[in-house]
């Protein structure tokens, strides 16, 4: 879309959201914009009457050993995208924007995060929670897109934005992945050669351990954690981060599964993480 308007501050955002007549939908990225992040955008352009997507590589949710330094950031291949997808209006702001001097809010859902990458990450949530909360108060959309790879952040987003009557919908849309199942993240591009053959396997073991749970034959968290690390084990050299079963809201720990769960994973190829999960619904 020829015509999509970049503002790289808080008042000029504003200053748009004043006159923009219509329904809004907000896309929130880090940028390094892929397919997945496309599909976000081409479901809020269908569904609403004006698109905005933000690209801001936050640096409230990176730990002090993560990869702040090196996060891909293709500022013209976004535009583009954007433009492509027909996003109204791109928010580009720079860190002294969201976070200006002596800033010092944090935002913690608290419960959501205790597990999974919150354990994994500490603060990392908190830092995700804020910088979303601030820039829902700057963009006021009636809709908010997010993608189902990130199913932990996407149950805290909606909790919070529950809890706090922020009058925005959450629309968790699905993931999407490449034909070999691995799922679209910008990380990918970290990968070697040989580690972007084997990363598929991490989705492999996923789809293996919910049919598993789908058949009713196994019910038990451990069991299945068992299964998942036999197969995952089989295409080496995976590191587990974590492997576990949650309740799909709350994101708590399950134990006996006799009702719909997530299986939640992280696991590292080399210095790449990739997380992944998938939806399992056991035989009553």
């Amino acid at each position: 879309m020829a015509g999509v308007q970049i503002f790289k501050k808080n008042s000029e955002l504003r200053d748009w959201r004043l006159k923009a007549v219509g329904s809004v939908g907000f896309v929130p990225t880090m940028g390094a914009l892929h397919a997945g992040h496309a599909a976000l955008i081409e479901r809020s352009v269908a569904e609403n009457d004006l698109t905005v997507v933000s690209v801001f590589v936050n640096p409230m949710q990176f730990g002090p050993a993560e990869d702040l330094g090196r996060y891909p950031r293709p500022w013209e291949k976004d535009e583009a995208l954007c433009r492509l997808k027909g996003a109204a209006t791109l928010y580009w702001p720079e860190p002294s924007d969201i976070y200006p001097p002596f800033f010092s809010s944090q935002v913690e859902v608290l419960g959501v995060g205790d597990h999974w990458c919150g354990r994994s990450r500490p603060g990392h949530f908190i830092g995700v929670s804020t910088v979303v909360l601030k820039l829902l108060m700057r963009v006021k959309p009636n809709r908010l897109y997010l993608g189902q790879k990130d199913a932990q952040q996407a149950a805290i987003i909606t909790k919070m934005v529950a809890d706090l009557d922020l009058g925005t919908e959450v629309v968790v849309c699905p993931t999407v992945r490449e034909l070999d199942g691995l799922a679209l993240s910008s990380r990918n591009q970290y990968l070697t050669a040989k580690e972007r053959e084997i990363a598929p396997g991490l989705h492999r073991a996923l789809r293996l351990c919910a049919k598993g749970v789908q058949t009713g034959l196994i019910k038990d968290s451990k069991a299945i954690g068992q299964l998942f690390q036999e197969h995952l084990s089989s295409s080496s050299p995976w590191r587990l981060d974590y492997f576990g079963v949650a309740d799909p809201v709350t994101m708590q720990p399950v134990e006996l599964i006799d009702k719909p769960v997530r299986l939640m994973a992280a696991a590292f190829l080399g210095t790449t993480r990739l997380i992944d999960n998938e939806a399992a619904n056991p035989r009553i």
